[in-house]
C-alpha cells in the first residue's frame, strides 16, 4: 500500500503561516508580553476566595405519627423515618434552601452587609447583597440525590460557618413552616375529643339517674317482670301484681329514654376512641420533630483558595492575546494584497 503524500497546498499554506509569524514574531511578542503582565497583575489584584460545602441527603417525607405512633394506618409507602428522600423531597430541600427564610437567617447572622462591604446608604443596597449573597452561595442536587450547599468567602472559617449555619437551620425551616398547620390540625382534633368527652359524661350522668329509678338493663329487666306479673295473677296475688305493675310502668316510662341513651353512649365512646388515637397521633406531630435531613460531610475550614486559578488566567490570557494579534495581522496584510 502506498503512503499518500501530504497535501501540498496545506503545506504551502502552513509554511506561509509560520513565515508570517516569524515575520511580525516581535509585534506578537510584545502583545503577548503586555497581555501576560497585565493578566498577572490583574489576577494579583483579585482577593481570593476559599469554597467550603455541605453534602446531605433528604430525609423521607413521611407521617412521624405514622411512623411510630399509629398501627392500624394503612398506606402504600413503605418508607419510614429512616428512609432516604428521592425526588420529589430533593427538589422541594432545593426550593426551601433559596427561600428568603434562609437567605435572611444567613444575612442577618452573619452581618452580610458589612462582611460584604455594602455601605447600606448607597444606591440599591439589597441588591447588591442579593447578588453578592447569589454569587458566593450555591445550591445544586448531585446526580445520587443529596444536596450541595457551596459557599465561596475571603475568609476560609466564614465559609464554613455559614455552610454548616445554612445545613442547620433547614430544619428551623421546615419545622416553623409545618408547624402552624400541625397546630391547627391539633386545635381541630382537641376540640372535637373534648365536645365527645363531655357529651359521654353527661349521657354517663343521665344513664345513672334512670338506674336509680330501678332501670338497669331494659331487656332483661321487662322479660323477668313479665314473667313475675303473669306469675303473680295466676296465683292470685294481687298486692304481688300490683308491685310488679308499678315496676312496669316505671320501666315502661324510662325504659325507651335508657336505651336510646346506651345507643348514644357506646356510639360516643367508639368515636371518642378514634378521636383519642387521632388526638394522639396530631399531638406527636405537634410537639415531637425530628431531623429532616442527613449530613454526611459538614463543612471545614478550607486550607487553599478556591479562586482565582492565577495559573489558569495567565495562560488563557496570553494565549488569547496572541491568537487574536495574529488574526488581525492577518487581516491586515490581507487588505494590503489586496489594495
Amino acid at each position: 500500500m502506498e503512503k499518500k503524500d501530504p497535501n501540498p497546498e496545506f503545506v504551502n499554506n502552513a509554511f506561509d503561516l509560520i513565515r508570517f509569524v516569524w515575520k511580525n514574531k516581535w509585534i506578537l511578542v510584545i502583545l503577548s508580553l503586555v497581555a501576560f503582565i497585565a493578566s498577572v497583575a490583574v489576577s494579583l489584584s483579585i482577593t481570593p476566595r476559599f469554597r467550603s460545602g455541605v453534602v446531605l441527603f433528604p430525609a423521607a417525607s413521611v407521617s412521624l405519627s405514622k411512623s411510630l405512633v399509629e398501627t392500624s394506618s394503612i398506606s402504600t409507602d413503605n418508607r419510614d423515618i429512616l428512609s432516604f428522600g428521592e425526588d420529589e423531597e430533593a427538589e422541594r430541600m432545593l426550593q426551601i434552601l433559596h427561600s428568603n427564610q434562609i437567605k435572611d437567617h444567613v444575612i442577618k447572622k452573619f452581618n452580610l452587609m458589612e462582611h460584604y462591604k455594602i455601605d447600606p446608604a448607597s444606591s440599591f443596597p439589597y441588591t447588591r447583597l442579593d447578588k453578592k449573597y447569589k454569587g458566593n452561595i450555591k445550591f445544586r442536587r448531585t446526580e445520587f440525590m443529596s444536596i450541595e450547599i457551596e459557599v465561596l468567602d475571603t475568609d476560609p472559617q466564614m465559609a464554613a460557618d455559614i455552610a454548616n449555619e445554612i445545613a442547620g437551620y433547614i430544619d428551623s425551616t421546615i419545622h416553623s413552616i409545618q408547624h402552624e398547620r400541625a397546630l391547627e390540625a391539633f386545635n381541630i382534633v382537641e376540640r372535637e375529643y373534648e365536645s365527645t368527652q363531655h357529651e359521654i359524661n353527661l349521657l354517663s350522668d343521665s344513664l345513672k339517674k334512670i338506674r336509680q329509678l330501678g332501670v338497669i338493663d331494659y331487656e332483661s329487666q321487662a322479660a323477668s317482670l313479665n314473667t313475675a306479673y303473669a306469675n303473680a295473677l295466676v296465683q292470685g296475688n294481687t298486692m304481688a301484681a300490683n308491685a310488679v305493675l308499678s315496676r312496669m310502668n316505671m320501666l315502661s316510662r324510662f325504659g325507651g329514654i335508657y336505651v336510646e341513651l346506651s345507643k348514644k353512649l357506646e356510639s360516643e365512646i367508639e368515636r371518642s376512641g378514634q378521636l383519642k388515637a387521632k388526638y394522639i397521633s396530631s399531638k406527636v406531630n405537634l410537639e415531637q420533630t425530628i431531623p429532616q435531613i442527613f449530613i454526611v460531610d459538614k463543612a471545614v475550614k478550607a486550607e487553599r483558595k478556591a479562586v482565582p486559578k492565577r495559573s489558569v488566567i495567565v495562560i488563557i490570557t496570553t494565549l488569547s492575546t496572541f491568537m487574536l494579534s495574529l488574526l488581525v495581522l492577518l487581516i491586515i496584510d490581507l487588505i494590503k494584497a489586496e489594495s
